[in-house]
């Protein structure tokens, strides 16, 4: 199994990258969030390789979490490879933590792709047989509240992704008031 990878950025598309290693050019599919950090030369990436029937394809993952949350959403009935990348594409580990520890099966139906029934499996599943699994995680303080603030930004016209970005754009000292949370993340968007 491949865990890890690390190498020199041939090339990035929107979404996968190509990571020369040794004088191989391996393609890894990743989630838009962890292609919007690699900038630099050299990458790390934590990965999983899928093995299916006519294909080996290997996804790249920023954080250990990540992987970790793909992992399960591979064992959902329904959920494959490419539609976990799309939800951890849209969403954030802990705005997918806060959507299951506080029954908001709506915030993974913003998810392209998933509709209100496959969120409420999703939801359903993740507190019945993983909960251990989300709360090893680590958390970060306003994981609530960022739930919150998407809802906000979503409600004034942004997009999900959008919305996604501009949460991961809040200082980590920034006050707790879903408002000025808010407030920093309009200024982030440009408004």
């Amino acid at each position: 199994m491949i865990a890890t990878l690390e190498g020199t950025l041939a090339s990035k598309a929107t979404d996968h990258v190509i990571i020369a290693l040794g004088g191989i050019g391996i393609e890894v599919f990743a989630p838009f969030s962890t292609l919007e950090k690699l900038n630099s030369e050299r990458v790390f990436l934590f990965t999983r390789l899928v093995v299916r029937e006519d294909s080996l394809t290997l996804f790249g993952f920023a954080t250990a979490a990540e992987r970790e949350l793909f992992d399960v959403f591979l064992k959902i009935s329904g959920i494959g490879p490419k539609l976990a990348v799309a939800i951890l594409s849209t969403l954030s580990v802990d705005n997918i933590r806060s959507a299951v520890r506080n029954d908001r099966p709506e915030i993974i139906s913003r998810v392209p792709g998933i509709g209100k029934k496959t969120a409420q499996k999703i939801v359903l599943e993740l507190q019945d047989k993983v909960p251990s699994t989300l709360e090893a995680m680590p958390a970060s303080a306003d994981g609530d509240s960022s739930a919150d603030v998407m809802d906000a930004l979503t409600a004034l016209g942004y997009s999900v992704v959008e919305a996604q970005t501009a949460i991961q754009n809040i200082p980590l000292d920034a006050p707790d008031s879903v408002e000025e949370r808010v407030l920093i993340a309009l200024q982030s968007l440009g408004a």
